[in-house]
């Protein structure tokens, strides 16, 4: 049996959500169905910002091998405003970690963006959630790892796959963002 650990932040845990209706365990059920040896393992905290991510990396990857590595951080960041180059350095500490670790390891990076055009803020912000968005598809460029474009690609802004903070996706959108993290983490698994 091999192990993916799923990264991240309220995304990833299924906020509000029961663990069984986390993208995570939807993954696992989708393993199961097509009997591959994988173990799906839920690291998602609520809040979680790439800081945070950085700070607690050494300590979730001395808990169990890593074979499969799915880094979805950035989102609080984004929100947040955190400088890019500051979320970029995180994320990218996150991966050098990984691959000083578990140099076998496969990472999938995921990425995410803003769901409207921030110019209209005017005050640079259309430029930090240009730059916001780029960050995810250069780091993963940069260090040839598997990439999912938008993690929330068909849920952000529709008001019923959304808890109603209209933020956290509820148990149905979480069955696209399944769909969407294993468009690419079936090619990565997959024998």
């Amino acid at each position: 049996m091999q192990n993916i650990l799923f990264f991240g932040n309220s995304l990833t845990a299924g906020y509000q959500l029961r663990a069984s209706e986390a993208f995570p365990s939807l993954i696992q059920q989708r393993l199961d169905s097509l009997h591959l040896p994988y173990k799906a393992i839920n690291y998602g905290i609520s809040g979680e910002t790439t800081a945070g991510g950085r700070q607690r990396i050494a300590s979730v990857l001395a808990r169990q091998p890593v074979d499969v590595f799915v880094l979805e951080l950035g989102a609080n960041d984004g929100l947040r405003g955190i400088p890019v180059r500051e979320t970029t350095q995180n994320l990218q500490h996150i991966i050098d970690q990984v691959r000083l670790k578990y140099p076998k390891a496969q990472i999938v990076l995921v990425g995410l963006e803003f769901p409207f055009d921030l110019s209209i803020l005017g005050g640079g912000y259309g430029r930090y959630g240009t730059e916001f968005k780029a960050l995810f598809r250069t780091l993963a460029d940069k260090n040839n790892v598997a990439f999912v474009p938008f993690l929330l690609q068909g849920v952000m802004g529709v008001r019923e796959l959304n808890l109603p903070d209209g933020v956290h996706p509820n148990a149905q959108g979480q069955k696209i963002l399944a769909n969407n993290v294993w468009a690419v983490l079936q090619t990565v698994v997959a024998p």
